[in-house]
C-alpha cells in the first residue's frame, strides 16, 4: 500500500471507531497525506525509506514538530521546533505520524484514566480502562488506526495497556532510544517504547530509532546478549506470586508455561520476592523524589490548577517526593542494589523471567473509586524492570472471558533481542517434524536438530505409501519419496522445534534434501524430510528394510 492510500485509511478509521479520547491533538488529514505523498516520490525515485507507507501515532510526552507538547496538561503545553530524536528516525525512515495521543498525565499512572482530556477506554471493552500511561497509543494501535505508536516507560507505560488491549509492547534497555525531546516523568529511568500488532514490526521500528544521538546523557550503544541457546530455560514465579490475579488469569498464565516445553523452553520456578519488593520502592520510597524534580515545580506553581488542568491524583503522586530527603535516596538506594543482587541472582541460569504483564482489568468506575489501589495492584510485575535496568517485552497471550490476556518476558540489560526470539517461541506455535535418517536420535546430524531448539516426540510410522532410498553423501542419509504404486510404512521419529528454530533449520538444509507433507501411520500429516526425484535416480532402493537404522545394522 502506498503511504497516501495507508493515510487515507488511517483517517478514515477515525472515524469509524469513534474514539476521540484517544487524541489529544491530530495532525489535518490534508497535511499527512502531503507528507506522504513526498514519501511515495521518493520511494518512486529510488530512495530507501524502510518503514514507507506506515502510519504512526506518538504519547503527547514526546516532540514532534508542528505539535504541541502537553504531557497531558494544557497549561504545561509548549510547541517544539524539532522532532524528538525517536520521532525523527521513524520519519526519516518513511512513517507518517498522524497525531499526539492522550496520556495518564505527566506519565504518572498505570491506568489511562488520570487525564484532563479525557479517560481512554479499551480497545475490546468500553467499560474497562485502557492501562496507562500510555493509553492512548495502546488504543489507537490495537484498534486498527496506526501500525506502530510510541509510549514512554517508567513503571510499566509501555507494557500494561498492552496486555489489556492484545498488542505487543516493546520497553527496550534503558538508553538505546534516546529520551531527548521527552518530558521525563523520572529522567533516569525513562524509555520510549513501542506498541504494533506484530513483534517483528515493533523490533524494527525500535531498531530504527536506537543508538545516541550525542544530546541525551543517558543515550548508549547497544551491547546485544548472546544469541539464544538452543533449550533456553524460563524464570516463572513460584505459586504463591501468582496469587490475586483476575479471575481465569492465573489458568491462562498456566497454559502458556505448559505450552514451553513444546516450544523448546525448559522452566525453573524461581521465589521473586527481593523483585517485588524491590518494585516497591519505585513509588514507596524516595525514588519518587525524581518525579518532583521533573514537574514539581510546575504544579507548586499553579495549585489553583489541582482538580482542573492538574489530576488531583497526580499532583499528589508528583509533590510527594518534595518530602524525600537526600539521605532517604541513599538508604533506598543500597537498600534495591541488594535487593536487585539478590533478585537477579536467583534467576541466574534462566535467559528471562516469565510472568503475566498486570494482574487484572479493571472497570472504569473501580478505578474511579479506588484511583491509588486499583492502580497499585497493575505494576506488580513490572514496576522493578526499569529501577534494576532490565529489558522487557510484552505479548499477548490469548482471552480470557472475551478479553486480552498478555504475558511479559524481563531479562537482562541488552538481551532485547533475546526477549524477542523467545517470544517468537511463545507466540508462534511450534512444527512437528518427521525425520528418518542421519536426524534421528544418536545419528551424526541430530544435533543440527537440537541446536534448532528441537525435542524429541515419539517414534512413528508413515503410511504404507512411501518408498526409502541411500543416497550417495556423506554422511550417509537416506531419501525418502512418496512411492508411484504401492508403497511402505518407513520407520522415523516426529520432532518438535520452534517456528523460529524450525526456520532456520529448514534454510540450511542442502540440496537434495526438503520439507514437504508426510502422512503418518495414524493419519496425521506433518513437516518430512523428502528427497528430490533426481536426487534418487541411481540410489539403492531400501524400502524393503523398514527404516534407516534397520538398514545400517544390516550393511
Amino acid at each position: 500500500m502506498s503511504a497516501v492510500a495507508r493515510v487515507r485509511d488511517a483517517y478514515a478509521r477515525i472515524g469509524e471507531v469513534d474514539r476521540p479520547e484517544i487524541w489529544i491533538s491530530l495532525r489535518r488529514e490534508a497535511d499527512a497525506v502531503a507528507e506522504a505523498e513526498r514519501v511515495d516520490e521518493r520511494v518512486e525515485g529510488g530512495d530507501v525509506l524502510p518503514l514507507a507507507g506506515l502510519v504512526a501515532a506518538v504519547k503527547d510526552n514526546i516532540d514532534v514538530a508542528g505539535l504541541s507538547t502537553t504531557a497531558g496538561s494544557r497549561a504545561f503545553s509548549y510547541d517544539p521546533d524539532v522532532d524528538a530524536p525517536a520521532v525523527a528516525r521513524l520519519r526519516d525512515a518513511g512513517v507518517i505520524v498522524i497525531g499526539k495521543t492522550n496520556l495518564d498525565q505527566f506519565a504518572t499512572g498505570l491506568v489511562g484514566t488520570r487525564s484532563p482530556y479525557g479517560a481512554v477506554r479499551n480497545a475490546w471493552d468500553p467499560v474497562r480502562i485502557s492501562g496507562g500511561s500510555s493509553s492512548g497509543s495502546a488504543v489507537a494501535t490495537a484498534l486498527g488506526i496506526v501500525d506502530i505508536a510510541l509510549g514512554t516507560d517508567t513503571a510499566g507505560s509501555g507494557r500494561v495497556p498492552a496486555a489489556l488491549n492484545g498488542i505487543v509492547g516493546v520497553k527496550p534497555t534503558i538508553g538505546l532510544i534516546p529520551t531527548t525531546g521527552v518530558v521525563p516523568a523520572c529522567r533516569t529511568l525513562d524509555c520510549v517504547t513501542v506498541f504494533a500488532r506484530d513483534l517483528l514490526l515493533a523490533r524494527h521500528a525500535v531498531e530504527t530509532m536506537t543508538g545516541p544521538d550525542g544530546a541525551d546523557p543517558l543515550a548508549r550503544a547497544d551491547n546485544p546478549a548472546p544469541p539464544l541457546a538452543a533449550r533456553p530455560v524460563v524464570a516463572v514465579p513460584t505459586a504463591e506470586h501468582l496469587e490475586g490475579l483476575a479471575d481465569g488469569w492465573k489458568e491462562a498464565f498456566a497454559r502458556v508455561v505448559a505450552g514451553l516445553p513444546a516450544s523448546g523452553i525448559d522452566v525453573v520456578e524461581v521465589d521473586i520476592a527481593p523483585l517485588l519488593e524491590a518494585a516497591s520502592l519505585l513509588y514507596g520510597g524516595a525514588f519518587v523524589a525524581e518525579r518532583t524534580a521533573a514537574v514539581g515545580d510546575f504544579i507548586q506553581a499553579h495549585p489553583e490548577l489541582v482538580g482542573g488542568d492538574l489530576d488531583p491524583t497526580v499532583a499528589g503522586i508528583i509533590l510527594a517526593g518534595a518530602d524525600a530527603r537526600a539521605a532517604d535516596y541513599f538508604r533506598d538506594r543500597e537498600r534495591l542494589d541488594r535487593l536487585g543482587l539478590e533478585g537477579l541472582g536467583r534467576l541466574a541460569g534462566t535467559v528471562a523471567l516469565l510472568t503475566p504483564t498486570t494482574t487484572w482489568h479493571p472497570t472504569l468506575e473501580e478505578v474511579a473509586a479506588d484511583p491509588i489501589g486499583a492502580n497499585a495492584r497493575m505494576g506488580r510485575y513490572t514496576n522493578f524492570a526499569n529501577l534494576l535496568d532490565l529489558s522487557a517485552l510484552a505479548v499477548p497471550a490469548g482471552f480470557v472471558d472475551g478479553r486480552p490476556f498478555g504475558v511479559m518476558l524481563t531479562g537482562a540489560p541488552f538481551a532485547d533481542r533475546t526477549l524477542a526470539q523467545l517470544a517468537e517461541r511463545l507466540t508462534a506455535p511450534p512444527v512437528e517434524l518427521f525425520v528418518v535418517g542421519a536426524h534421528l536420535r544418536g545419528q551424526p546430524l541430530n544435533p543440527q536438530l537440537v541446536a534448532a531448539g528441537g525435542t524429541f516426540v515419539e517414534e512413528a510410522t508413515t503410511a504404507e505409501a512411501y518408498s526409502l532410498y541411500a543416497l550417495d553423501t556423506v554422511p550417509p542419509k537416506p531419501g525418502l519419496a512418496q512411492a508411484a504404486e504401492g508403497g511402505a510404512a518407513i520407520v522415523g521419529e516426529v520432532w518438535r522445534l520452534p517456528a523460529a528454530g524450525f526456520g532456520r533449520f529448514v534454510a540450511e538444509l542442502p540440496q537434495p534434501m526438503g520439507i514437504g507433507r508426510v502422512v503418518l501411520a495414524d493419519g496425521r500429516a506433518v513437516a518430512g524430510f523428502l528427497c528430490e526425484a533426481v536426487a534418487l535416480e541411481g540410489a539403492t532402493d531400501i524400502t524393503h528394510f523398514g527404516g534407516w537404522r534397520a538398514y545400517r545394522a544390516a550393511s
